[in-house]
């Protein structure tokens, strides 16, 4: 072979490895994390702001890098069939086909990409500088090149920009759950579930969660002083709605701390202890109100307590901020919170339920699947799905699970026995 031959194998040669480096510069650009880089931006990487503004500009990027790809690869083609028709002759067509085909796939594709696969921060951070002016070079071609194409699909009647990928919160909540399904059991399992909550509150309304008006404990202001002070002194909760003539009349919400107050100044004489300077204005809410728009009012005014009322307005029940912080963090108690024991498993393996227990809480303790759309309980989607009241010992089976009824008190179901199908996923908890 004569000196023009090795130039052109050593051109080749060459070409390849720029059409590597452009393959492996697509792949480690695109699959870097842009969580990291703007991290690593905010501690001052001067290097991880270009990938954050080369990824800002995504279109032109790729077209860049799939330019210049492009370029060395038909060039390197025309040199390998020029070596080949050299030496071989019409044929040198056909190896220099293979060659290329092989040659191409093994060092130009799959090996840098690989390669950028499993480094694809660090080598997005190293080849950033050097991307950024092939994009700065190239631009003028790659804007001439998107103005075709996208001429190309308006004749042809094809709409561009339209956003057809997933929101934020949902490719967030995908990467939590994906994490979560590779890991049965450990210790980030309780952070992974903490993110999720946090992703569901502009999800939920303050309906799935309230104290309905059943369950509230509410304050005659009728009644005579004594009566009263005694009710409230005897309760374990600081706030208590307080009520004339009807519970859906509330004139106001008491707080122990300014009753304490109040008979501190009546100094034992109750003719001159006035209840109203024990009460602060009630605060009303719809339903339809999100978690996190009820948690960004309770920080903006400072106040933990909230009644939620319906169309009509009608008391529905409380919502207060230790409710939506524990939609978060899971179950918060103190020494006045009664032990209610409203979720036991049992040595068979079932699961004996207080119907008032939300479906929200079971799927998150028992990583469950069931839905809540159209109900908040366990005892609603009983209710929901069986379209009756059942009796005492009537048994359903809904979504993999048998659901028994073992308690109802009058035409509310007060406790079910959940028998998880054989293929359902539990998370175990010791029996209480």
């Amino acid at each position: 072979m004569n000196l023009e031959i090795w130039g052109s194998v050593g051109a080749i040669f060459v070409l390849l490895g720029l059409s590597g480096f452009f393959s492996g510069s697509e792949t480690a650009l695109t699959a870097s994390s842009k969580a990291r880089m703007h991290a690593l931006e905010r501690k001052g990487n001067k290097r991880a702001g270009i990938v954050n503004k080369l990824q800002a500009q995504k279109e032109r990027m790729i077209g860049a890098l799939l330019l210049g790809n492009n370029l060395v690869n038909i060039l390197a083609s025309v040199l390998m069939t020029s070596v080949m028709m050299s030496l071989f002759g019409k044929t040198g067509m056909i190896y220099a086909t293979m060659a290329m085909t092989a040659l191409v796939l093994i060092f130009a594709e799959v090996l840098p990409k690989t390669y950028a696969l499993s480094y694809s921060n660090r080598m997005a951070l190293s080849i950033s500088p050097f991307i950024r002016v092939l994009v700065f070079v190239l631009a003028p071609i790659t804007d001439m090149v998107t103005k075709i194409v996208e001429t190309t699909f308006k004749l042809f009647g094809v709409q561009l920009n339209i956003d057809e990928h997933d929101d934020e919160h949902t490719e967030l909540r995908g990467a939590i759950d994906l994490h979560r399904n590779q890991t049965v059991e450990d210790e980030t399992s309780e952070e992974r579930a903490m993110l999720s909550s946090i992703l569901d509150l502009a999800d939920v309304g303050v309906e799935a969660i309230m104290i309905h008006r059943r369950s509230i404990m509410m304050i005659d202001i009728e009644q005579d002083i004594d009566s009263l002070i005694d009710e409230v002194l005897g309760s374990p909760y600081t706030r208590l709605p307080i009520y004339k003539g009807s519970p859906d009349n509330i004139v106001g919400v008491l707080h122990t701390k300014l009753l304490l107050r109040e008979l501190k100044r009546c100094d034992s004489n109750m003719k001159d202890f006035n209840i109203k300077s024990c009460l602060f204005d009630p605060w009303f809410i719809p339903e339809s109100t999100t978690l996190f728009d009820q948690l960004q009012e309770f920080r903006k005014r400072g106040e933990h307590f909230t009644l939620v009322v319906d169309e009509y307005g009608s008391l529905m029940g409380i919502v207060t901020l230790e409710d939506i912080l524990e939609e978060i963090v899971g179950e918060i108690t103190d020494e006045y919170d009664i032990d209610a024991t409203a979720m036991r498993s049992q040595p068979d393996g079932s699961y004996i339920i207080d119907g008032k227990v939300t479906i929200r809480d079971l799927n998150r303790q028992f990583d469950w699947q069931l839905p809540d759309d159209n109900y908040s309980t366990l005892a609603g989607l009983v209710l929901f799905e069986s379209q009756s009241i059942p009796k005492i010992g009537q048994t359903f089976i809904f979504y993999g699970f048998r659901f028994e009824i073992l308690r109802r008190q009058r035409n509310q179901i007060v406790l079910v026995r959940i028998i998880p199908s054989a293929d359902s996923k539990i998370k175990k908890i010791e029996a209480t």
